[in-house]
Order: structure tokens, then sequence, then C-alpha cells
């Protein structure tokens, strides 16, 4: 990763320099929760892309980096809100913002993030990239929201999970490539690339998260293993083994999902590995990665597309 970000490091330095500045607040608690989330770190994933898809297009522009503090913000204020959402209490290896200010807290605060990200969008003055932030944001709240509904739902069918990641997940990173062509008038083609290459990175993103939610190590994740099964969220390895399993192993999945019952995980962990499903879902983050990197072919050779092959490969492998 290290050689990842040292494709864009001045720029990453500039957007977290850009990041501090704007939360920025005479109201103490924003500034409060504002710099813990600060120091919790964070991969920083969505702002690298967008840096990184910017500078494959030529050299990076200011409007760039605060584009990608944009991108940032508006990630940031998804986490706040979804830790209250699921009561999480571990995020990156450290307390969550709710369980150490309160909820109260952390959604107001999400909620200073969003609107601080729509004050940047709107000192770029780019009527296209604005309204396609308005219709991303909008997408994944109703993702947030579509997770919310099905949470425990066994009935839920693999094509309305990868409906709530690529509303809630795969639709920023593509919003952030997208938007790095769209501030220096990229062509359509080159538009629909970064965009494609963008959504397949989100989604395999997510498949490898749901995957290490069972074989992770959680001093490498920061969470607990489990936290997906105990919030009810119907991911792909119980999805398959329901479908794919023995009628012994879907009735296990089923009740531990529908009681949101984290006590008999290790079996859960048993049915999926068995059933195959921990091996089906990493085969459909591979074609997703096979799928970005075929979208890099329209860009030309550059240390920064590299970088984002790099990029799609570490987000296929990674571990944490």
């Amino acid at each position: 990763m290290q050689e990842i970000r040292d494709v864009v490091s001045n720029e990453l330095n500039a957007v977290n320099g850009l990041i501090i500045e704007q939360l920025k607040s005479d109201v103490e608690m924003v500034e409060n929760v504002g710099q813990y989330i600060v120091d919790a770190g964070g991969k920083r994933l969505r702002p690298l892309v967008a840096l990184l898809a910017a500078s494959a297009l030529g050299s990076v522009q200011q409007s760039q980096i605060k584009f990608a503090a944009v991108v940032e913000f508006i990630h940031t204020a998804t986490l706040l809100h979804d830790d209250v959402v699921d009561v999480s209490e571990l995020r990156r290896g450290r307390p969550t913002a709710n369980s150490t200010f309160g909820n109260a807290p952390s959604v107001l605060v999400g909620d200073f993030l969003y609107t601080r990200a729509f004050q940047l969008m709107v000192s770029l003055s780019n009527e296209a990239l604005l309204k396609m932030m308005a219709d991303t944001t909008n997408t994944i709240a109703a993702g947030e929201v579509l997770q919310l509904i099905r949470a425990g739902d066994t009935a839920t069918t693999e094509a309305q999970y990868f409906e709530v990641i690529d509303r809630k997940t795969a639709a920023l990173f593509a919003a952030g490539c997208e938007g790095a062509g769209l501030l220096v008038d990229a062509s359509n083609d080159t538009l629909a690339a970064l965009r494609d290459y963008g959504a397949n990175i989100g989604t395999s993103f997510q498949l490898v998260d749901d995957l290490l939610d069972y074989e992770g190590d959680p001093e490498k994740t920061g969470k607990n293993v489990g936290d997906d099964l105990a919030e009810g969220k119907t991911t792909l390895p119980l999805i398959h083994a329901m479908r794919e399993g023995t009628e012994s192993q879907a009735e296990l999945v089923r009740s531990a999902l529908e009681n949101k019952d984290r006590s008999k995980l290790a079996e859960v962990v048993a049915a999926v590995k068995d059933a195959g499903s921990l091996d089906y879902t990493r085969a459909a983050a591979q074609e997703c990665n096979r799928t970005a990197l075929n979208a890099l072919n329209t860009l030309p050779d550059s240390s920064a597309r590299s970088a984002l092959e790099r990029l799609a490969n570490f987000a296929l492998s990674r571990q944490f």
C-alpha cells in the first residue's frame, strides 16, 4: 500500500490538511468528534482512488484535491451513521465515535460532514460534478435503508445483496473516479471507464470485507469477527450457504441471522466453509478485479495507472 500511496503522497498530504482545516468549527463538539475521527486514521482508499485517477489523466489539480476531501467527508459521514444504526463498538481497532461520545453527537456530526462536503463541492463550480455527487449521496442513503430493512431477512437474494452494495459501497468509489475526470473534462469513454473501475474495485472491496467477517484476524481488521452476523446482515457467504449447503447448514445460518445470534459463530463459520461459500464469494471478488483491470486499458501507461492496478489487487488480497 505504501508504494501505491507514494505515487500521490504530496496530494494525499494536501487532502489530509484540507480535511483538518474544514473540520474547524465554533461548535466544540464538532471539532472533538471530527478530530477523533481524523486521529483514527483509516486507509483513505476513496480519496486515494480519486487522486490516482486524476494523476492517470495528467497532473493532479487543486480542484481534484478538494474533490478527494469531499469524497472522504461523505464516506466518514456514512461511517458515523452506520455505527449508530449497527450499534457498533469497534472500528479500526478502537472504540467507535458513538460509543465514545454518544449516538446523538455522532449523527449530528455526520450531518455536519455531509453539509461540509457539499459546501466544498459548490466551491468547485462544476454543475455536472455537483449533480453526480448529489445523485451518488442519495444512492448511498437509499442503500443504507435497503440494508436496514433487509437485516435478518433470510429470503434476501443474491441480486438484492448486490443491489445493496452497489448503492452502499461501490457508488462512492465509482463517483470518486468519475469526478476526477469530470473536473478536467475527460471524454465520455474515459469517464465510463473510470466509473467502471471504481464500481468494481468498490464491489471487490466489500466482498472481501464480507469474507473477513468470517476468516479475518481482529488484530488486523480492527473489528470483531462475526459482527455482520450479529447485525443480521445477509451477506454473500451466508446467502450462498443457505442456498447450496445441506438442510442443517442452511437452517443453522437462517436461525443465526434471524436472531442476530453470534453465539454459534464457530458453527456458522464451519458451515460457510464446508458449503464452499467463502470460495464462491472470493471468486465473485476475483471477477470484479478482472473487470476493474480491464477498464484501465483505456488509460495511457503511467505510474498512476500502475498504482490503480496494484490497488485493485490489494482490494482483492487484503487482510485488513
